[in-house]
């Protein structure tokens, strides 16, 4: 297993499949990758020489923000959201639905199971 990022790769599927195991690589960054790299992308992991390995891995570092620094990233703009209290900020802290959809019914995923309400009959 080629160990990228941090991420074991699976050796048996096609370069361009792997990469995409990678928090932050998805199909366009990984044919990006593959064709800076000049590795043609229907070959295998297990087919890959050190030295291309050290390219990708190298390409990467270099190119793109992958895995937990990705994560940071991520939770920071939330994070600064929520310091600013704007109104997405608020609808984070609130564990609302951020981007417009309607609350009446449904966005159950982002409010969590149903709450009983005392009295109501079906």
């Amino acid at each position: 297993m080629a160990r990228i990022a941090g991420v074991n790769i699976p050796t048996n599927k096609r370069v361009e499949i792997a990469l995409q195991y990678i928090h932050g690589i998805g199909p366009a960054a990984a044919k990006d990758i593959t064709s800076k790299v000049g590795i043609e992308p229907a070959r295998r992991v297990n087919q890959l020489t050190d030295a291309e390995v050290l390219q990708i891995r190298e390409t990467i570092d270099k190119d793109h923000t992958v895995e937990g620094d990705l994560r940071r990233e991520t939770s920071m703009n939330i994070k600064r959201l929520m310091d600013l209290a704007c109104y997405r900020g608020l609808r984070h802290r609130k564990g609302l639905p951020v981007r417009g959809q309607r609350t009446h019914t449904n966005a159950r995923t982002r409010k969590g199971p149903a709450k009983p309400i005392a009295g109501k009959k079906k």
